[in-house]
């Protein structure tokens, strides 16, 4: 098992090539992007078939202000919309892993320093005026 200086040393790493990382990403696009069928109505198009799924099209939904967002995506942009949303994601992902090693690695220089262990709140008692 490894000593906490190790660990240390291992997490102080793993931060920095963490936010490396997350330096280098690309555009970032929170939301989801979605590829939808529509039978546009046309007795003569090849969408009126039972077998047709439809015309292809993609929109892209997101939370704005607690509401949901959805936009319909051009086809020229679907490919720069997808690499944002996954973009995000990663972005996500080393955000979340960040914060984990950043807090064990807080935890750990303070148990070097020799800091204690937190008290409870409010485990005093008060006196009864009787």
């Amino acid at each position: 098992m490894a000593s906490d200086s190790d660990r240390v040393g291992q997490l102080q790493t793993q931060t920095r090539d963490l936010k490396h990382a997350i330096g280098g990403l690309g555009d970032l696009f929170p939301g989801s992007l979605v590829e939808y069928f529509r039978k546009c109505g046309n007795a003569n198009c090849h969408c009126a078939k039972k077998t047709s799924k439809g015309h292809p099209g993609f929109i892209v939904t997101r939370e704005v202000r607690g509401k949901t967002s959805t936009k319909t995506v051009p086809s020229h942009a679907v490919e720069r919309v997808r690499t944002a949303t996954e973009e995000y994601k990663r972005f996500r992902q080393l955000s979340h892993e960040l914060i984990e090693a950043s807090a064990e690695l807080g935890e750990l220089q303070l148990r070097e320093t020799g800091a204690e262990e937190d008290v409870k709140k409010n485990r005093t008692r008060r006196r009864v005026r009787g």
